[in-house]
């Protein structure tokens, strides 16, 4: 029979606990300083030369720390996983407890709760913190594709593990993240984006199943890392720390190896490296000898990305967490979803979205919903004609100024300087929205040009309305003061008749968007449309 001690241990607050945890007298080498850091399930602290982790005691369903047994089982599982790709750092499991009023940490007793006891790797040689710095680029990744290839080679085939390579188990993982991100649509996530995601997720399934099966027989569904970012990689001249592993669910460790390499390229994308993401998925499919995996990259990137916007989401709802950093997760996650929605529908490569049209047809706003739904420029040729002319660009000029702005010789102009920022985009790996006419089959093939030089992908989206549409829109200008575009009513025959269809750009190139419903549905159906074009389209 416990003590009534023991019993009254049990029911510590979180806020007790951490009082010791975060006092340097608590530890036994008394640290001079203690550094404290949280996630949504645990609490890091910091006591140079050591990092002591502790599990909180959350229940989200996919991960459960709630009994204090479950916490000792997992600090174990910890310890044991992560010392086969980070042996040198993880130490012991340390109980903690507390006797006649007083806390501390005791390998005897009865234990209130239970910490991990970690090296402290140097700081200096995290990889994000390289990265940073500029020092973690092409031959560092090469050397985690070594360890990595070498770590997956030498499992064995494992039947329990290769089931969760099966759709029917991929989806427990993906439908609990829907589920369980759905209460944070209209704060880290928007409705549109978060059905878009789910569309795709299921698309995928649903064309590629024969891909996955074959993923499952060729064996390529390991026991692997599960949470390979940046953080969890740390790069010396002397060695190389691959740890973190998870150690809370076996089903988020047993991925396809596509899906393990995917999370650190697509971290890399996050920090404004696609192209390093990209170079490290393209060595690891070479040391596998393994070139089917990059069909399923963008796919499982884009999976990874919404892993990380849920859980910055959770970390955000945590009331233990300071007001400041909850905001910040939230910006997180935010940034996290919106590149999940890049990989569901133009992939990983720099890409151009053009928004191409007759006069009226609603290509601003159209193209405006997209650049804030990809956080991607927005480079518009009404207002570049504007900056070019030296023009405030919500003031329409009178008739004579008018005359020469719109001139051949100045629209080529304009749309010369387009071009050249895209370019000045692409050369920087960044990708871009482009809100113009595009009117003539010279300024399309001028662009395809440039997308072509700088491996780009580059795809029209023409936005197409009824006359009548149109005409009410050019009308309801008159009255809208701040608008940039300068063409009116009394324009449309004249601009419909400079107007060039498409009619060389073949379906690859060209998707057609009926723009005369409300910005949001628009905005909805182009996106479902381009994440059906990835579901089905090869790398």
């Amino acid at each position: 029979m416990p003590s009534q001690e023991a019993r009254l241990d049990e029911r510590v607050s979180p806020e007790e606990l951490l009082r010791f945890l975060r006092d340097p007298r608590s530890y036994p080498h008394h640290p001079e300083r203690v550094d404290f850091l949280q996630t949504h399930a645990s609490y890091v602290f910091l006591v140079p030369p050591y990092v002591y982790k502790v599990k909180k005691p959350v229940n989200f369903g996919f991960l459960d720390y709630s009994t204090l047994e479950k916490r000792k089982y997992f600090c174990e599982r910890e310890v044991a996983l992560n010392r086969e790709l980070c042996a040198e750092a993880y130490l012991d499991v340390i109980g903690i407890v507390r006797e006649n009023g007083s806390w501390r940490f005791a390998r005897e007793g009865r234990p209130l709760e239970y910490a991990v006891r970690m090296v402290e790797l140097p700081d200096e040689f995290f990889a994000k913190r390289l990265l940073s710095e500029g020092r973690f680029g092409e031959p560092e990744l090469e050397r985690v594709a070594e360890r990595l290839a070498a770590f997956y080679e030498g499992q064995r085939p494992n039947e329990s593990i290769l089931e969760w390579g099966r759709i029917d188990k991929l989806r427990i993982t993906s439908d609990e993240n829907f589920a369980q991100t759905e209460g944070d649509i209209g704060k880290t996530i928007d409705r549109t984006t978060w059905e878009t995601l789910r569309f795709f997720t299921e698309e995928f399934y649903r064309q590629r199943a024969p891909l996955f099966e074959r993923r499952v027989r060729n064996g390529w569904i390991k026991d692997g890392h599960g949470d390979l970012h940046l953080e969890h990689i740390h790069i010396s001249p002397q060695g190389l720390c691959i740890y973190d592993r998870i150690e809370f669910n076996d089903r988020f460790r047993y991925v396809d190896v596509a899906s393990d390499a995917a999370f650190l390229a697509m971290d890399l994308a996050f920090q404004g490296r696609l192209d390093l993401g990209r170079y490290f998925l393209d060595r690891m499919a070479r040391r596998l000898n393994d070139p089917e995996m990059l069909e399923l990259t963008d796919f499982y990137c884009c999976q990874r990305a919404y892993v990380r916007g849920k859980v910055e989401s959770m970390t955000a709802r945590d009331p233990l967490v300071p007001q400041p950093a909850q905001e910040e997760c939230r910006r997180r996650a935010r940034r996290y979803f919106a590149l999940g929605l890049r990989y569901a529908t133009v992939g990983s490569r720099p890409a151009i979205l053009a928004i191409m049209g007759r006069v009226g047809a609603g290509k601003t706003t159209l193209a405006t919903g997209l650049a804030r739904a990809f956080s991607w420029n927005h480079l518009s040729s009404d207002r570049l004609r504007k900056e070019l002319a030296g023009l405030p660009a919500g003031e329409r000029p009178g008739e004579e100024v008018r005359s020469w702005l719109y001139s051949p010789e100045f629209s080529k102009k304009t749309y010369g300087e387009l071009l050249r920022r895209t370019l000045d985009s692409l050369r920087t790996s960044a990708s871009c929205v482009l809100d113009a006419t595009f009117s003539s089959r010279e300024e399309r093939s001028k662009l395809q040009e440039i997308c072509s030089q700088t491996g780009a992908s580059l795809l029209f989206l023409e936005a197409q309305a009824d006359d009548s549409v149109r005409k009410t829109r050019l009308s309801a200008r008159e009255k809208e003061p701040g608008t940039v575009s300068d063409a009116r009513l009394e324009n449309f025959a004249l601009l419909d008749d400079r107007y060039e269809p498409p009619a060389e750009l073949s379906d690859k190139e060209l998707v057609a968007i009926r723009s005369d419903r409300g910005p949001e549905e628009v905005l909805s159906e182009v996106l479902r449309a381009l994440a059906l074009r990835k579901a089905s389209a090869l790398p």
